[in-house]
């Protein structure tokens, strides 16, 4: 078994305060690590999706009396939408009887609903977490390709075989369109959402434009932005937004969008293997947004980030700012012999950050001139950790 990274973290939320939101898509290991932090107390777990165990729930009141010793773990809890009100009277007398932690741990698989739904009712009482695929971190430098190709869905990374990955996700890819959507989102077609996700891979790592998209799919743009809206908020799709700042650039304003698990993305696009997509024309994108996420997942909470470009040609891919004027500044690039564009200093001549690097996809560090370093993807992340100590918690 994998150790999850988020595990010790989860752990310490427990411990101070009464409930936590464990939020991630579907299939991602959620559960898994629930009832691995149950096995450490006592615990009950429900499935809210199991009929028998929403029914359990009709009287939250009496069923949380009877299990007011235990930590209550309630699985895919969005489906439960009017169970967040009358938890807020169970947890602050709990509270003031002196149980002030652990006492529900919330799973759930649509993000902005979830947070909606939660912070409504229990603001003050609950803290957050995302349980994301596995990432280079979990899974060790050795499988960097593998990790990328397959993507970190569990059960996917795990397969014997590439076939039997690529199958894995299909079948999520088909359970999400048939299944989860229809029960979370608005009722679209399946076969047009399955269009937009496709025609989201081909976009990744490129800046999102709602009326290229409604043309392709005969739609009002308006419409397109709702569609996206839903795949961020069930956590399939990042939507990087373009860093601001004062210094009187014209600066683009729309959005980069990318599959959050690039194993998903090659799936819709019909990559079978490693060698396919090294030869298919989103292998630069795809790079781009698994190394993307596996920084923003081990960024703190309070870093902000997002990608820069101005229309005279000035372009970082990621900017992260760990405290007011405390900037990285971070170019990604497929090869192992990377090239900076000037683009990339003239962004950094703008910004003025403290740290510049440049993520390839070997495995050695080296200096690209005075101020630029190059590093592979697990130097990135240690050369973060570095420049920033407390840069070692999850964010979402």
């Amino acid at each position: 078994m994998i150790h999850r990274s988020l595990q010790s973290e989860l752990l310490s939320m427990l411990r101070y305060n009464p409930a936590i939101v464990l939020m991630g898509p579907r299939q991602v290991g959620k559960t898994t690590l629930a009832l691995e932090i149950a096995r450490e107390r006592n615990s009950v777990y429900l499935d809210l999706e199991r009929p028998s165990d929403l029914a359990k729930i009709a009287d939250i009141e009496w069923f949380c009396e009877l299990n007011k010793t235990n930590l209550l773990i309630l699985d895919e809890v969005q489906l439960a939408p009017n169970l967040f009100a009358p938890l807020r009277g169970i947890i602050d007398a709990r509270t003031r009887a002196g149980d002030r932690s652990a006492q529900f741990l919330f799973l759930g698989s649509a993000s902005i609903e979830l947070l909606r739904q939660s912070s409504e009712t229990l603001a003050g009482r609950v803290a957050y977490c995302e349980l994301r695929p596995f990432d280079i971190g979990e899974v060790g430098h050795g499988a960097l390709h593998e990790v990328w190709h397959r993507g970190g869905f569990p059960e996917s990374f795990i397969a014997d075989s590439d076939a039997r990955s690529l199958d894995w996700r299909l079948d999520l890819i088909r359970t999400y369109l048939e299944r989860y959507m229809p029960q979370l989102g608005p009722r679209i077609p399946a076969e047009t959402l399955r269009r937009f996700w496709t025609m989201l891979a081909h976009n990744q790592g490129q800046v999102f434009n709602a009326s290229a998209f409604g043309r392709g799919l005969g739609m009002r743009s308006v419409t397109i932005s709702r569609y996206l809206d839903f795949m961020v908020d069930l956590l399939l799709v990042r939507r990087l937004q373009p860093w601001t700042s004062n210094l009187g650039k014209r600066l683009i304003r729309a959005p980069k969008t990318y599959l959050r698990d690039s194993g998903i993305c090659h799936a819709l696009l019909g990559i079978g293997s490693l060698n396919e997509l090294l030869g298919h024309p989103v292998v630069g994108g795809s790079w781009e947004g698994f190394v993307i996420e596996n920084i923003i997942g081990a960024l703190p909470r309070h870093a902000r980030f997002g990608y820069y470009r101005t229309s005279g040609g000035a372009e970082v891919d990621l900017v992260v700012e760990f405290a007011a004027g405390t900037l990285v500044a971070i170019e990604i690039k497929r090869g192992r012999v990377p090239s900076v564009s000037r683009g990339f200093f003239s962004a950094c001549e703008d910004l003025k950050p403290t740290l510049r690097l440049v993520v390839h996809a070997g495995g050695e560090s080296f200096s690209l001139s005075r101020e630029v370093e190059a590093v592979s993807l697990e130097g990135a992340l240690a050369r973060i950790e570095d420049f920033l100590p407390t840069a070692g918690s999850a964010t979402t």
